[in-house]
């Protein structure tokens, strides 16, 4: 991992401190960090040894720099947010240095879950008590050098982005090659998964994070990739049945954390909700296609996901899905947009821009 140069990593904290009316300019908070999976990493694991990379074209075909390491043809939807919050794009961890970071660090890591064990098909991936462990190799380097007070005043101005769990059903749960779906019911499994999530978030309180966007899973039935496995071709209701108790878990969680975390602010977006609605309403929404990728083959597209050099549709704004697994910079704009702006139907009890504003 890229190790950080001290003197902009303590510049940053001590900018929004000293003077973020005249440095900041339109900026709603002084940073960002960023912990999930890979629906918002950036390139953390294209160094790492590991079958979940996206550092080759065609992804990034509409994004500026290329393939960057995002499972995507262009935006993520912390992208979307970063730049709402009039930030600069978040860089990775692992090649995040010098002043780059005065904005805020990206830990998420593809096949990454909530449990150290989900992912291991993939090899290499960075679960998220290893992520929380970065960012507080990020902490004690600044923290050092200022002081524990004001990089508390400072993080507590700053936005935590957390979306884990996916993998913890696709990459772990729903493979054959691992135990648990016969050591747990879908509720226990819920269970287990919130628990841990619940000690994590915890962990990341302590260190100094208040400000917390937490999203839902999707609706994971409605993937490519499990369309592919469906003789029907309609969405695995089973699947999306399987992942509703982890939602409704955090749901609570949060509202546990909010009546009983001094000074913290969690807000729960409803991804599922935000999905449903893009699908039931894809045509309104601009989107031709639903239920299949825009690069990937097989069934749906869905079977083999977006191989190096593939040739991908050319009309991407069109498409709801990306690969076998991922959505396009159409639907992550759209998403960061209703996660930042929306009402309660979506994002609860506040929205990302009243977060910020607090």
């Amino acid at each position: 991992m890229a190790k950080f140069r001290l003197p902009p990593l303590t510049l940053f904290f001590v900018v929004p401190l000293l003077a973020a009316s005249a440095v900041a300019g339109q900026e709603m908070v002084p940073a960002m960090f960023i912990f999930g999976d890979s629906l918002i990493d950036n390139g953390n694991n294209n160094n790492l040894p590991s079958f979940a990379k996206a550092n080759y074209f065609p992804y990034g075909i509409d994004f500026n720099g290329g393939p960057t390491g995002r499972f995507s043809n262009g935006y993520t939807m912390v992208d979307e947010i970063a730049e709402l919050l009039g930030l600069p794009l978040i860089p990775p961890y692992s090649q995040a240095s010098g002043d780059q970071v005065l904005h805020g660090v990206n830990y998420a890591s593809a096949a990454a879950g909530i449990l150290d064990i989900t992912g291991r098909n993939f090899v290499g991936r960075i679960p998220f008590d290893e992520q929380i462990r970065n960012f507080e190799n990020t902490l004690n380097q600044v923290t050092d050098n200022l002081g524990a007070a004001d990089v508390a005043t400072a993080l507590a101005k700053c936005i935590f982005f957390v979306g884990m769990g996916s993998n913890d059903y696709l990459n772990n749960y729903l493979m054959p090659n691992y135990p648990t779906r016969n050591q747990y019911n879908a509720q226990q499994y819920a269970d287990l998964l919130t628990q841990t999530y619940s000690q994590q978030l915890t962990k990341l309180y302590n260190l100094g994070a208040r400000k917390f966007v937490v999203a839902g899973l999707g609706e994971m039935g409605c993937i490519p990739s499990i369309l592919a496995q469906s003789m029907s071709g309609s969405c695995s209701e089973e699947v999306n049945l399987l992942v509703q108790p982890f939602n409704e878990n955090v749901k609570t969680m949060l509202g546990n954390f909010n009546a009983n975390l001094p000074g913290a602010r969690f807000i729960f977006v409803d991804v599922a909700r935000m999905f449903q609605d893009i699908l039931v309403n894809a045509r309104s929404y601009g989107f031709a296609v639903a239920n299949r990728g825009c690069c990937g083959i097989g069934r749906n597209r869905g079977q083999i996901t977006c191989l190096p050099f593939q040739t991908p549709c050319p009309n991407r704004d069109r498409y709801v899905f990306w690969d076998a697994f991922h959505p396009t910079e159409a639907v992550n704009i759209l998403m960061g947009r209703k996660a930042f702006d929306g009402d309660l139907s979506v994002v609860y009890p506040v929205n990302i821009r009243q977060l910020a504003e607090l």
